[in-house]
């Protein structure tokens, strides 16, 4: 589907699309034209009947490229195509969502099973420690942590760092959690192994400037 079709189809009318599908839409294995075609059937209701001319004329593209999409959808069991009896006990082709829905239904029963409580929600951490609501761009950065496999009881840990020196920024935060993926810093039990090993050091009168909570890392030397 080109973008000149795709513009024409928003300026046509509203096609509604809501945000957690939105932003969830990849979940389903789908490309965006088939996500543009199933967010037109969206519109259309549930159980309404198989119109490849009017979705041809309605979207602007070939009847071709509209079975495509139909088989597409079919196979990844986000569609069904069945003969019914109408009221008129006439028989006819009917798309039904009810597969859509379903998966969206379990995408966001995953999501809410998933959310950590208000007590162990690191964003809100972080706005408490830092004192203010985090911008979208500082949401991004840690959900890009997150999905780096970085734990939260380790971002805890760095938040930890950065609060006993006073630094209230994520960069300073980025930078020590990189330093320890560097060295191999994957849990709270190696960091606690770091900060014993290096209080064991200064006992031996070891000079050091490297303890776990009074260590500048962006300072650090290659």
């Amino acid at each position: 589907m080109k973008s000149s079709k795709l513009i024409d189809i928003f300026k046509d009318g509203n096609i509604v699309i809501p945000i957690y599908i939105f932003k969830n839409y990849k979940k389903l294995s789908i490309n965006m034209d088939e996500f543009v075609f199933l967010m037109y059937l969206y519109n259309l209701g549930n159980n309404f009947l198989f119109d490849l001319n009017k979705f041809s004329n309605d979207l602007g593209i070939d009847t071709k490229d509209i079975l495509n999409y139909v088989s597409s959808l079919t196979d990844k069991k986000l569609i069904k195509v069945e003969v019914l009896k109408n009221d008129k006990n006439v028989m006819e082709e009917v798309v039904i969502l009810d597969d859509f829905y379903e998966k969206i239904a379990y995408f966001t029963i995953d999501d809410i099973n998933n959310t950590p409580s208000d007590d162990s929600n690191i964003f809100q951490l972080i706005e408490k420690e830092f004192g203010k609501t985090l911008s979208p761009m500082e949401m991004e950065i840690i959900k890009a942590w997150l999905e780096s496999n970085i734990s939260e009881d380790l971002i805890k840990e760095a938040l930890k760092e950065a609060t006993f020196n006073g630094v209230s920024n994520l960069r300073y935060i980025d930078k020590i959690l990189y330093e320890w993926g560097r060295k191999g810093v994957k849990t709270v039990e190696d960091v606690e192994k770091i900060r014993k090993s290096r209080n064991k050091s200064e006992d031996n009168d070891v000079v050091i400037d490297t303890e776990i909570f009074d260590w500048n890392w962006l300072d650090e030397e290659e």
